[in-house]
């Protein structure tokens, strides 16, 4: 307000009272002005910018946080976007025995100035053994960096390439194995070869009849969740009956199974 009897002057008035600005004043005493909207001549506050950070502190007045105009849209804080995923293919015996998988990616990043740059960088991915299709690995803040935006995290997602012997199914392993009618009624022996190049022999004493699957334990996949424990191996038969056979072969047959 005016001084007594100064009759309400205004700027420059005869009275020498010349009003100032709050914010002006705020200005000359600490160096700037926390209203933000001050102009920036001389004598005159200068606006207050936030890094985004959690705010300045401002003064002996303890921390304040303060809204940054720098966007446009008065967000006190940078917005974070959706996770950026892409596949990982893996084969068979990648997900069976474990592997290391280096993984080069390119990404804009904010250099020291302020400017968008290209940067490339090599990730490091330790697939375990026994990961299942859909698993996902991520690495924070691995995305493109955006002015007044937070940068995305990048996620990989393991994919299982088709394997031409062995089905996943569960934690189990299945596969399909082609006899002949007297094998499939007489016996035999077979050689598997496991994901980890091991060779099996697996005696099939059992008639082979249709349906029948033959169940080799722990020759499954490793169960991520339960380290050092395994599914089971499934074989299936397709008996491959013959085209044709002599007179001599199926009275043969007849003689020997009953008929």
């Amino acid at each position: 307000m005016p001084p007594p009897g100064s009759g309400g002057g205004g700027y420059g008035s005869a009275d020498g009272f010349n009003p100032r600005n709050a914010e002006d004043i705020f200005a000359e005493f600490f160096g700037s002005s926390p209203f933000g909207f001050g102009s920036s001549g001389p004598g005159r506050s200068m606006r207050f910018q936030s890094d985004g950070g959690g705010g300045g502190k401002f003064g002996g007045f303890g921390e304040s946080k303060f809204r940054t105009y720098s966007d446009g849209n008065g967000s006190t804080m940078p917005k974070k976007p959706p996770p950026v995923e892409t596949k990982l293919p893996c084969t068979l015996e990648e997900l069976y025995s474990g592997s290391k998988r280096k993984m080069k990616i390119s990404r804009t990043v904010m250099d020291v100035n302020g400017r968008l740059v290209l940067d490339t960088e090599i990730l490091t991915i330790e697939v375990k053994p026994g990961w299942k299709k859909g698993t996902k690995i991520t690495f924070p803040d691995k995305g493109n960096e955006q002015q007044n935006q937070l940068p995305a995290d990048l996620v990989f997602v393991i994919d299982e390439r088709p394997h031409d012997v062995y089905k996943w199914d569960g934690n189990d392993l299945i596969m399909n194995h082609k006899v002949t009618l007297a094998e499939a009624i007489g016996g035999f022996s077979m050689n598997v070869t496991t994901l980890d190049g091991r060779s099996l022999k697996v005696p099939v004493t059992d008639i082979v009849s249709p349906g029948y699957e033959l169940v080799v334990p722990r020759e499954g996949m490793p169960i991520a969740k339960e380290p050092g424990n395994k599914g089971d191996l499934r074989i299936r038969f397709d008996v491959k009956f013959p085209a044709k056979l002599s007179a001599e072969q199926r009275a043969g047959l007849k003689r020997a199974l009953g008929g």
